[in-house]
């Protein structure tokens, strides 16, 4: 589980708490506590809220495009210990509907770290988190024009965090596709779930084709940065992303190929 801080501003305080509330709890997350201030910026309000990593870029999505929303941040809770519990946020408002005041909900065992462990995320290089959370939720709302983004994002790190970075990206954002447009069908056999959810979910992004059981992109905009080696990192990332909700932590991406090496396309082998 994750620990995350939301801050939301908004010009309007009746409601707000209730309404956000209800959005966090629908995707499978626990308001663990809040708190509202009136700002020059207006109303903000402030939540940690604590739920299962791979559901977060979805719930960023909610609360940032949510129409009582005027800006929206979001960071790792690093409060120390796990927070107080809090009276529970209801659909039905801060009763039970009978005259009552809500149950309080069951105080949290101790905090989880800010990040979950991943595998796109296991890396001696560090990543930038709080830069990470505050870009998905753009990326979300751009979905599928993101490219530009990363391509300026790439150029600002640190030669040692882009693999790290770039791959933990991906991976969050094939996770999310894959529950946004691939989650309710059957299981499938690894060639099966490269052709019929890696391949169309890649060519959204980029020009991409399948042989013999390899994706192959044309056009990567990550190539030719100055790196050596293979260097399509995000893409490497999001195709695990996407394919771990089919084959769990099992699943390995392999750029074996790649232009910027001399070849004539990036090429991208799969392991399950």
């Amino acid at each position: 589980m994750v620990d995350v801080e939301f801050r939301v501003v908004s010009e309007r305080r009746d409601g707000l708490l209730l309404a956000l509330g209800q959005v966090v709890i629908a995707n499978g997350f626990t308001l663990l506590r809040q708190r509202m201030l009136n700002s020059d910026e207006g109303v903000v309000l402030v939540m940690v809220v604590r739920g299962p990593p791979d559901q977060l870029l979805v719930l960023e999505e909610k609360l940032g495009t949510h129409h009582l929303v005027q800006s929206f941040e979001a960071s790792p809770y690093e409060g120390g210990g796990a927070p107080p519990p809090q009276p529970a946020v209801r659909a039905n408002g801060a009763g039970n509907g009978n005259g009552h005041p809500a149950p309080a909900a069951p105080a949290p065992v101790a905090s989880a770290p800010p990040l979950a462990p991943t595998p796109a995320a296991a890396s001696a290089a560090p990543i930038d988190v709080q830069r990470v959370e505050t870009l998905l939720p753009q990326l979300a709302r751009n979905y599928p024009n993101i490219l530009l983004q990363l391509v300026a994002l790439e150029r600002e790190l640190p030669p040692a965090q882009r693999e790290a970075t770039l791959r933990y990206i991906g991976q969050r954002v094939g996770a999310w596709v894959y529950k946004r447009d691939f989650a309710l069908g059957g299981q499938l056999p690894l060639a099966d779930s490269v052709r019929r959810i890696a391949l169309p979910a890649m060519r959204q992004l980029v020009q991409a084709e399948l042989q013999d059981d390899v994706l192959r992109v044309r056009n990567s905009p990550f190539c030719h940065r100055g790196e050596h080696g293979e260097c399509c990192h995000f893409l490497r990332g999001m195709l695990g992303g996407l394919l771990e909700g089919q084959h769990g932590g099992q699943m390995r991406v392999v750029e074996s190929q790649c232009r910027n090496t001399g070849a004539e396309t990036c090429r991208f082998e799969f392991e399950a």
